[in-house]
């Protein structure tokens, strides 16, 4: 697993910073894969009082095994295009969750969450 390899994916001292591409009120959340250097996101919510911004906390957070007090929105509050940065706590934290999104975008698999 090589994270230069991800081209929405960049690391921050023990933290990552990720870039999404956010499609609201969706069928059902999911990963559908990677639009030109961020990974699109479906989430259910509608855009309206930030209720999708909240959501796209929520389900990086369970992707990424931390507390949505952990990823934080860094730009974007207000747009589609938005990046994140998620908090780690020791280097080599996201191994696990960066390798099983890799496998399952290279495989084409919708990663779905509820």
């Amino acid at each position: 697993m090589n994270i230069s390899e991800l081209p929405f994916l960049k690391t921050l001292n023990n933290d990552l910073v990720l870039s999404v591409y956010v499609q609201p009120r969706a069928s059902k959340n999911q990963i559908c894969g990677v639009q030109g250097e961020e990974l699109k996101l479906r989430l259910t919510s509608p855009p309206v009082d930030g209720a999708a911004n909240k959501l796209c906390r929520s389900f990086v957070a369970d992707l990424f095994d931390v507390s949505r007090s952990s990823v934080e929105i860094i730009s974007g509050e207000t747009s589609r295009h938005k990046r994140l940065r998620i908090i780690g706590r020791h280097s080599g934290q996201f191994i696990r969750q960066i390798s099983a999104l890799e496998e399952s975008l290279n495989q084409g698999i919708h990663t779905e969450r509820k």
